[in-house]
């Protein structure tokens, strides 16, 4: 398990810089199969055997989001749940990202 999972996300009121793109490659070694796209969302496919499992998981990350007071944007189909993660507040990304990205990790 991260390290990352077990910190816990940090409210951004903007005015903070986005991380840098050595410090996003640092992070990302630290959480398993997640993708930056755009250079300012962490992404993950999480696959499951129907749509019943999928929802399931949803109702995980939901928790945890409100939990770390950090919400992704998720999108629920048949058998797969795709994680989309990014501090809105900066248009880019933050440590807490790549925490909330552990902390699913672990309920997945």
């Amino acid at each position: 398990m991260s390290e990352l999972a077990d910190k816990r996300c940090v409210p951004c009121e903007g005015g903070v810089p986005p991380l840098d793109r050595t410090r996003i490659d640092e992070l990302l070694t630290q959480v398993s199969g997640w993708h930056i796209e755009h250079e300012l969302r962490l992404t993950k496919v999480f696959k499951f055997p129907d749509f019943v499992t999928a929802l399931a998981f949803v109702n995980k990350i939901g928790a945890i989001a409100e939990d770390q007071g950090h919400h992704p944007d998720l999108h629920l189909a048949w058998g797969s749940v795709r994680v989309e993660t990014w501090t809105h507040k900066i248009n880019g990304l933050t440590e807490s990202d790549f925490i909330l990205a552990a902390r699913i990790d672990v309920a997945s």
